[in-house]
């Protein structure tokens, strides 16, 4: 069965050099998407990333991820969003063109978060007057 998985990789230093991605795309017969990327001035490595393909070639490639020392969690979100930070301006929803951020209730004018849609692209981290919004790294 195809499915598709987000994680949160945390690179160590000796290892932002190696080609793991390209390994999960030509060995496990993957598909990739990295949302957001970094590689600090330390050299440590961040990734936010979707990963589609049989469940158990997901397993296998995770399990040579971990090989090289690369902490992987299951994530459904690269954004966290402090809700008592916010004030529910709605500057964030222009933004977040993967519509994690919107109002759900025209009554309310609140803003919701539904982080299964979010891609982690920060735009909402870079448009919140309240800073409500953060990224994992």
């Amino acid at each position: 069965m195809i499915i598709t998985q987000k994680y949160f990789l945390h690179f160590p230093v000796c290892e932002t050099n190696t080609p793991i991605i390209y390994k999960l795309v030509k060995d496990f017969d993957l598909e990739v998407n990295i949302f957001r990327a970094l590689v600090t001035s330390d050299g440590e490595g961040y990734l936010v990333l979707d990963v589609k393909g049989e469940a158990g070639s997901i397993t296998k490639a995770m399990e040579y991820v971990a090989s090289f020392g690369v902490t992987i969690n299951s994530v459904e979100k690269g954004v966290v969003r402090d809700e008592s930070l916010c004030n529910h301006c709605g500057n964030c929803i222009s933004h977040c063109k993967a519509g994690a951020l919107h109002i759900a209730d025209m009554k309310t004018r609140k803003i919701v978060f539904d982080d299964k849609l979010c891609i982690a692209c920060g735009k909402c981290v870079d448009n919140c007057p309240m800073k409500a919004c953060s990224t994992v790294f």
